[in-house]
């Protein structure tokens, strides 16, 4: 399954940007398009590669809202215009500077001279901070060099907000030589005003208002400085405040104390407030943001700036799904002191009792970090925390291990945590670890506390720790697991094993693992269906749609490890349509073993023909459902074979539906998440499931089983809709602690799953085989996904003889005080028009059906040793034994209230379900039967 990109693999990235930097200043900037068209044409026309001409007039950093005046703390983007005073941001064209000598040159940080430029620059337009922009510029070059007509506007720093006494704010125009007035009592300044000549001391709340005026050019705009006196000392737990959003945000504020607990990097560092106060929903830590800042861990430090809510690393769409953090953007850091001790930290289910259940209930319109996940994390943020002895719940990736503190129980036989439907596991606690060689599976167990800060990125909650701090890690009891399905000559086998991206591509090691899979750990199944195959040349975009070859490769891997020689089937589909990794056009498609079962003869369909199902058979084998619906809009179409098995027909449907990309985050911003994808996935079991139904109504006895990867939960409302009324997912069977075939940021699930029909059901077993999601490829992990395996018994239902009765009593409008039943072998029908006031006295064996019996009670006084009395399927309000020759009583779990006679002995009865299995008595000791006693 292809998931989100992998967010870690910067170096590669990084190292490629190096050495293009090298290069690139030598390489001409000037773009060879043809044209070049306006900003509002751009805007209009927001597709293709074209070379815009604008100015630069600011950047963004919450798009589209965009800002004109420096300082700038944003070198990832400009903005441009058609004018270069423009302010209306239906006007401008937010541009990415990806990270190249593109951004070195054109960033704001460190060229504010470039605001006002003209500039050509090429690159794509696309959608960017959800506005029209251009993205991947390719080059550049400034316009022609005029002498501008107005001065450019003024800028201060700090540029408004609240400050501390005696802060001094410096004015600034980009305009050389141009003379800067400004006033401070509210009145518009003229070139009368007073003259800025240094910076101005604040002592007192005051609007600063300044114009900048240069010979022979218009004036500039006044710009507007207001600033707000700080009174007393603002401290962290004031700015984090009791929520997600700091009442502070986008306000100055000085002199913020703390110690340094992390340094992240040369620009970012947290620190914690050495005066915490009482109340355990607001956070003592927070973010400092400022290049070069010098500090070190143990640093006391008093920070001025602007309290910021910043979305840290994500996907593409993190301003849409993120929660932001909060932090200073700092213009001053002074250090009062260093190596000071650390505070103590905050013990994770211990000091802070973490919920366990609920993630967020009320769409964070509460603030209740003692019920949701959500806000316990958010009342950590930027805190030093510990959790003691973690448990591993899930193998490490990303160079994040996911755990649970040790007094926090898991609920699966491995060690892991499985989601069920009202709960996602809100207690998971991501460690960020920073190395991703690290090798650690679920069941693992920390011998230590691991330490660290809480912060935020790709849409959860995390700690930042450290590699060479953790403690040992000790390897769980958790192994790959071997089938407990045993092959059975007369039973069929059929596995589903989504093999993640395989093609000829593959290297050696990881087809040798999945081959080892299907030989050893899932004992070669008859039928196996596969999805995610790739074309024959892999994720080469070369227009090759084929997959025989890639099959072959694993074939040819399974016989030489001692299975048998399957054979292969698909329909491959066409170049690029059914979406997954570009190029490699995966497709679901069946192996099976011709020794055991044969496909049925018929024609093999095309991508684009519509199976169906005529007088027994597929009218294509194999063939796709419905492969022109608009629901399977760059997704897998499901195909059906039809196989044969001991002289019994089987129709097997390979699924893959679409992903869960699109959802939105369980720690997103939006709360309760939006499952976008659903929508889809909706639609396509619907497809499936009227397929299922239209062969049913054609053949009621038909044997069908769907398999593969569903892309949802059992408990999903796409696999309630698949299951309908016609079918049994065989996964519910399967017990809750082994219930996973998926692990996503430590949660257990079930993505895999195989339905059967229902006349299936009673003669199928299931087993999901964890041998992949659970590990690293360390451990011999294969896939992502763990495969599932089924063995079902095809055969015709048995028809059922009509049972013959001596005697029957059907009972309608029956009204009467007491009916005693003679005859043996008795069938007794009341309706629920029927009334008898003290009840069905029977003297041998009886059957006994009809709703009249759910307010009725029966005697049972036998006067025939072993006399069977059948209540299968039937509710009756009251079983009362009067006399023990009584054998066996069928369908006793249908009996609401039971009493026996004291002289009665119940120990030799023999009580069964509706199965016919047998189950406990209700007279099983002796205080049940003491209390059950009743005089005659």
């Amino acid at each position: 399954m292809i998931g989100k990109l992998q967010k870690k693999t910067y170096s590669f990235v990084l190292i490629f940007t190096m050495i293009f930097s090298l290069i690139a200043p030598f390489q001409e900037h000037v773009s060879k398009a043809a044209e070049t068209i306006t900003v509002a044409e751009a805007i209009a026309n927001n597709s293709g590669t074209a070379t815009v001409e604008g100015y630069i007039v600011g950047i963004t950093n919450n798009g589209p809202k965009y800002q004109h005046s420096g300082p700038f703390s944003v070198a990832t983007n400009i903005a441009i215009a058609d004018s270069a005073n423009e302010t209306d941001v239906k006007k401008i064209l937010p541009v990415q500077l990806p990270n190249n000598w593109i951004r070195t040159e054109l960033n704001l940080v460190e060229h504010p001279e470039n605001l006002g430029k003209k500039i050509q620059i090429t690159g794509n337009l696309e959608a960017y901070f959800t506005a029209p922009g251009l993205k991947s510029p390719t080059g550049y070059s400034f316009g022609e060099v005029t002498e501008p007509t107005k001065v450019q506007a003024v800028t201060a720093n700090p540029g408004g907000g609240t400050v501390v006494i005696g802060t001094k704010v410096a004015l600034h125009t980009a305009t050389e030589e141009a003379a800067i007035y400004f006033t401070v009592d509210g009145s518009v300044p003229t070139t009368s005003s007073t003259r800025y000549t240094e910076p101005i001391e604040i002592n007192d709340p005051v609007t600063i208002k300044a114009l900048a005026v240069k010979a022979g050019l218009e004036n500039s705009e006044v710009a507007v400085f207001n600033y707000v006196i700080q009174h007393g000392v603002i401290r962290i737990h004031d700015i984090q405040g009791a929520g997600h959003f700091s009442p502070f945000a986008d306000q100055n504020v000085a002199d913020v104390e703390g110690i340094v607990t992390k340094v992240v990097d040369g620009s970012n560092f947290y620190m914690q407030d050495l005066q915490p106060d009482d109340d355990p929903n607001t956070s003592e830590g927070i973010l400092v943001y400022k290049k070069s800042h010098g500090v070190k861990v143990g640093d006391v430090v008093k920070v001025s700036g602007q309290v910021k809510e910043w979305v840290l690393d994500g996907y593409a769409e993190k301003l849409q799904t993120d929660l932001p953090v909060t932090e200073i953007n700092a213009t001053r850091i002074v250090v009062t002191a260093s190596n000071q001790p650390l505070p103590e930290p905050v013990i994770i289910g211990v000091d802070r009792i973490m919920p366990l259940e609920v993630i967020d209930n009320d769409g964070l319109t509460i603030f209740d970090p003692e019920e949701d996940g959500i806000d316990f994390f958010e009342s950590l943020e930027g805190m030093l925390v510990q959790v003691n002895n973690p448990k591993v719940v899930a193998p490490q990736k990303y160079g994040e291990v996911i755990v649970v503190p040790e007094n926090i129980p898991v609920n699966t036989t491995a060690g892991g945590l499985r989601i069920s439907e009202t709960d996602f596991n809100p207690e998971r606690i991501t460690i960020d670890i920073g190395d991703n060689k690290f090798i650690a599976k679920m069941g693992d167990h920390f011998q230590g506390s691991i330490q660290g800060v809480v912060s935020y990125g790709f849409s959860n909650y995390k700690i930042l720790s450290d590699r060479a701090a953790l403690p040992p890690l000790i390897e769980g009891a958790n192994e790959r697991e071997v089938t407990s399905i045993i092959p059975d000559e007369d039973q069929l086998t059929i596995a589903s094993y989504n093999v993640e991206n395989f093609s000829t591509k593959t290297d050696d090691g990881k087809v040798a693992r999945l081959a080892e899979a299907i030989v050893t750990n899932l004992k070669q199944p008859d039928i196996v269906g596969l999805t995610e195959v790739q074309d024959n040349d892999g994720p080469t975009d070369s227009g090759t749609t084929d997959a025989s070859q890639s099959a072959a490769k694993l074939i040819a891997k399974i016989e030489a490890l001692g299975g048998p020689k399957y054979t292969y089937t698909d329909i491959a589909p066409e170049d690029k349509v059914d979406g997954g990794q570009p190029g490699g056009n995966i497709r679901v498609g069946f192996l099976y073993n011709e020794e055991r079962v044969s496909l049925v003869p018929g024609t093999k369909g095309t991508a684009t023909q519509a199976v169906g199902y005529e007088k027994g058979k597929l009218t294509l084998n194999p063939g796709r459902i419905d492969p022109n619906n608009p629901a399977f809009k760059s997704s897998r179409k499901p195909l059906a074979a039809q196989f044969e098995f001991n002289g019994e027909s089987v129709i097997v449907v390979a699924n893959h539906f679409n992903s869960k990309g699109g959802d939105l985050p369980l720690f997103g911003k939006v709360q309760p998440p939006v499952l976008n994808s659903e929508v889809q996935r909706m639609q396509i079991a619907a497809i499936v499931n009227n397929f299922v139904k239209d062969v049913q109504a054609k053949d009621p006895n038909a044997n069908i089983v769907l398999l593969g990867d569903f892309n949802d939960f059992e408990f999903s409302n796409p696999l309630k809709a698949l299951k309908g009324q016609e079918l049994t997912n065989m996964i519910e069977k399967v017990p809750a602690e082994e219930r996973y075939s998926y692990n996503y940021q430590g949660n257990a699930q079930v993505l895999d799953h195989i339905l059967v029909s229902n006349n299936l059901a009673d003669l199928t077993e299931v087993d999901i085989v964890h041998i992949n999601s659970g590990f690293m490829e360390e451990h011999g992990r294969a896939s992502d996904h763990d495969p599932v395996l089924i063995q079902t018994a095809l055969k015709e239902p048995a028809k059922q003889e009509e049972p013959k009765y001596d005697q029957v009593y059907d009972l309608v409008g029956y009204k009467a005080k007491k009916l005693v039943i003679g005859p043996g072998n008795a069938l007794i029908i009341m309706d629920k028009t029927s009334t008898i006031t003290e009840g069905i006295w029977l003297k041998k064996s009886a059957v006994l059906k009809g709703e009249g019996l759910k307010k009725t009670r029966v005697v049972i006084s036998s006067a025939q040793k072993g006399a069977i009395v059948d209540l299968t399927g039937t509710e009756v309000q009251e079983v009362f034994i009067e006399k023990d020759k009584i054998a066996e009583i069928r369908g006793a779990e249908n009996v609401k209230a039971w009493s026996v006679d004291k002289k009665a002995d119940t120990s030799h009865i023999k009580f069964t379900n509706s199965k016919g299995e047998e189950i406990p008595s209700p007279f099983a000791s002796k205080v049940n039967e003491a209390a059950f006693d009743q005089a005659s």
